[in-house]
C-alpha cells in the first residue's frame, strides 16, 4: 500500500454540491459532465456533496426516528443485541466498546451496525466469515422494515456514483459495481453525546480516521464532521438536511493506483447530541483491490499491495472493536485472516498534528 500522500486545498464552501440526478435520466453528454465533476471532486478533495440523490427525505427521518427509538431503550434492552454476541458483527455497540483512537477525548458515543441481511443457510455465514450473515433486529415496531429500506435506496445511491466514477477514471462499465454483488457494505446508526464533563467544544469524539471501504455516504443532521485540509487544519463539513456528503474510502484509493483519494477525517463535540446514518459502500468479500492496469500510467508502477476488500475491513474491525480483540485472545476469532496482521492502517499515515 501507499506512503503518505499530499492533500488538496479545501475550504468548507469549496465542498462541491453536485446534482446526481441526471446520472439517472440524463443525456449521455450530461452523464458524462455529472461524473466528470464527481471524479473531480474524488480526486482534488476527497469529499464532495451530492443532491437530487434519490432517496426519500420522509425515509431518511423515519431512519432517524428508529435510531432514536432505539437508542432511548434502557441499556439492559440494547444490550441483548451487543455486538459481541453476534458471530458475524452485528447489532448494538456501547459507550465503553471504543477503539484505539489516542486524539479521541471525551469519546461518548454508541452504534447500531447492520450489513446486506442474508439468509442464515447463507453459505458464507455458514463458513465463519466475520462480515457476512444475517442481521439482528431489535423488537421494535416498523425498524426492520423501515431501516432495510433505507440501506436499500442508499446502497442503490452508492452504485450509482461507483458508475459515474467508472466512466471519469474510463474503466469498462462494471469494473468497480460488478465486484459489488454481494458486498460487506455496512450502515451504521450512530448516537454521539457531548459528556457533561467537557467544555471544550472542539474535543474529538471520534478519532482521526480514513474510512476502509469505497465511498461512504452520509446524511447527518447536526454539525461536527471535519476534514483535514492540506494545511493540516480541521475544516467543518456544512451540513444542509437535502444532501448526502460522500467520500472515498480506502479500497477505491488502491482500485485507483491513487487518482482517488481516502481523506482523513474526525468529529468533533459540537453538539450536546447528534445523531448520523453513515453508509459504507464496499467490495465483495474476497475481491482483491490492486490497481486496475488501466490506470497503472505507461513508465509507473501500481503504488499498491494488492488486499483482499473483507481482509482489510476484518483488520480495522479488529482495531476498532475490543470484543473482537478479546476473542482474538481467547482463540475464538474464526476466519480472521487479518488478526494475523498488523492493527495500523496504511491509509491513515498521513495523519499528522494539526491545529484545530
Amino acid at each position: 500500500m501507499a506512503a503518505s500522500l499530499a492533500f488538496a486545498s479545501v475550504q468548507a464552501d469549496e465542498l462541491p454540491l453536485i446534482d446526481v440526478g441526471v446520472l439517472r435520466h440524463g443525456s449521455p453528454a450530461e452523464i458524462r459532465r455529472v461524473a466528470e465533476r464527481i471524479g473531480a471532486a474524488a480526486r482534488d478533495i476527497g469529499f464532495f456533496r451530492v443532491c437530487n440523490h434519490g432517496v426519500d427525505p420522509e425515509l431518511i427521518l423515519s431512519t432517524y426516528r428508529a435510531a432514536e427509538e432505539f437508542f432511548s431503550r434502557p441499556e439492559e434492552q440494547k444490550l441483548r443485541l451487543y455486538i459481541g454476541h453476534s458471530p458475524n458483527h452485528r447489532g448494538y455497540v456501547p459507550f465503553s466498546e471504543r477503539g484505539d483512537y489516542a486524539d479521541e477525548v471525551h469519546r461518548n458515543y454508541e452504534a447500531f451496525d447492520l450489513g446486506l441481511d442474508l439468509p442464515r443457510d447463507d453459505p458464507d455465514f455458514l463458513a465463519g466469515n466475520l462480515v457476512l450473515g444475517p442481521n439482528v433486529w431489535p423488537e421494535i415496531a416498523g425498524f426492520r422494515t423501515t431501516v432495510s429500506h433505507y440501506y436499500a435506496k442508499v446502497a442503490d445511491l452508492g452504485q450509482l456514483i461507483c458508475s459515474a466514477l467508472e466512466l471519469f477514471l474510463g474503466l469498462p462499465k462494471g469494473a468497480i459495481t460488478g465486484n459489488m454483488t454481494k458486498p460487506v457494505s455496512q450502515l451504521r446508526l450512530l448516537h454521539y453525546v457531548r459528556p457533561d464533563v467537557t467544555t471544550d467544544h472542539g474535543s474529538v469524539n471520534m478519532g482521526a480516521h480514513t474510512d476502509y471501504e469505497c465511498l461512504t455516504l452520509l446524511h447527518t443532521r447536526n454539525e461536527g464532521l471535519q476534514v483535514l485540509a492540506q494545511d493540516n487544519r480541521w475544516i467543518d463539513v456544512p451540513v444542509d438536511h437535502g444532501v448526502y456528503v460522500v467520500n472515498i474510502g480506502d479500497m477505491l484509493e488502491a482500485w485507483t493506483n491513487g487518482i482517488l483519494r481516502s481523506t482523513p477525517h474526525r468529529v468533533v463535540n459540537r453538539s450536546r447530541e447528534r445523531f448520523s446514518i453513515p453508509y459504507f459502500v464496499a467490495a465483495n468479500h474476497d475481491t482483491v483491490i490492486q490497481p486496475f492496469p488501466q490506470l497503472v500510467q505507461d513508465g509507473n508502477c501500481a503504488k499498491y499491495e494488492p488486499f483482499q476488500a473483507g481482509a482489510h475491513l476484518e483488520r480495522m474491525l479488529l482495531r476498532d472493536f475490543p470484543y473482537l480483540r478479546r476473542r482474538q485472545r481467547l482463540g475464538a476469532a474464526g476466519g480472521l485472516e487479518a488478526a494475523r496482521m498488523s492493527y495500523t492502517n496504511p491509509f491513515e499515515t498521513r495523519i499528522q498534528r494539526s491545529t484545530v
